[in-house]
């Protein structure tokens, strides 16, 4: 069992990533239902919330069949980043997430995600400042991170200490630096480091490059960590969770969804989007997603065309049993 606080998850617990416009309460859903042990809101703007932006308030929005869940939060100054752990404690997570990883250029120029692994001090200054925010709360925090700034500054192993130290309950590391961003291959040496470390007693998570049940088994016994966070390759494929699992406690390969299951779970997707964003957003902001659920697949594309251009939800549940029907007898 893994422990962050009074959280208990099983023995290597898959975390879902907090990922920018995907992993919002409908995709949390389809994780969640394919095995998913941990899950994080998108990453919320402190100066929106403060600001009480509708967007950011948004991103507040959990739900009970989503537990644990946590609340990721990001900004540079640490009054607003205090008080967003607040607010967003009031809405009842499991805990709060402190996002000191994004590298993309609106985030980490403004001082914030990524930045802060070139201001130590200050990084210990806000994440103490928010541990004793939400302590009334009885949350814990958490930290999601990269190795660096840049590959003359990976200070990750400093990073770890320092945060535990002040009381943070887990930690997760992406095996990139900022400058890296998501390209090239991720480094786990300095989280295999970290966990051999003596004075690291919390969890400490792996992400970056997890893609198929035999690289997270590989890795887990390779680099020793507590367990692992996916993100992209979760992206139209939240099967990926049931894969590793299963893989983890039989070391056997769980056959690929089948046509209809690819289906079913689009169709609860797109299902849990009516319900929160309501018909016009729901069917907006639906159309990101079926290239990546069909992806693979032999004549999709004036399926996908169909998809993307209605804008009438019955129709769109109509071309998907199209969909269906059509692979039938080419998956037979």
């Amino acid at each position: 069992m893994v422990k962050i606080g009074q959280i208990e998850l099983p023995d290597f617990p898959l975390l879902l990533a907090p990922m920018e416009d995907v992993s919002d309460p409908p995709f949390r859903a389809v994780c969640k239902a394919n095995g998913a042990d941990l899950m994080y809101t998108e990453f919320i703007s402190s100066e929106g919330l403060i600001r009480d932006a509708a967007k950011s308030r948004q991103k507040l929005d959990i739900f009970d069949y989503e537990q644990p869940i946590g609340i990721q939060i990001f900004g540079s100054d640490i009054d607003s980043m205090r008080e967003s752990a607040v607010i967003s404690a009031q809405v009842g997570p499991d805990l709060i997430d402190i996002n000191y990883g994004c590298p993309v250029k609106n985030v980490a120029c403004k001082g914030a995600g990524a930045a802060l692994l070139r201001d130590i001090p200050k990084m210990v200054a806000m994440t103490s400042a928010i541990v004793k925010a939400v302590e009334p709360f009885g949350l814990p925090v958490t930290v999601k991170t990269r190795l660096g700034w840049d590959e003359s500054t990976k200070n990750v192993e400093e990073v770890a200490e320092r945060l535990q130290d002040i009381g943070i309950k887990a930690l997760t590391v992406h095996g990139r630096t900022r400058v890296q961003m998501y390209k090239g291959e991720a480094d786990w040496t300095l989280i295999r480091k970290i966990k051999e470390n003596a004075r690291i007693q919390i969890p400490i998570f792996g992400n970056g490059d997890i893609d198929t049940p035999e690289k997270a088994v590989a890795y887990k016994e390779q680099f020793g960590v507590d367990g692992i966070m996916i993100g992209r390759a979760s992206i139209g494929y939240p099967w990926i969770f049931r894969e590793i699992k299963h893989y983890v406690q039989t070391g056997e390969l769980l056959a690929p969804p089948t046509i209809q299951e690819r289906i079913d779970m689009c169709k609860m997707h797109f299902d849990k989007g009516l319900e929160w964003k309501g018909p016009r957003l729901g069917i907006f902001e639906m159309r990101r997603h079926y290239a990546n659920y069909f992806r693979g697949l032999p004549n999709v594309k004036g399926y996908r065309t169909r998809l993307v251009q209605t804008e009438d939800p019955q129709e769109i549940y109509a071309i998907l049993d199209e969909i269906a029907n059509s692979m039938e007898y080419a998956e037979a």
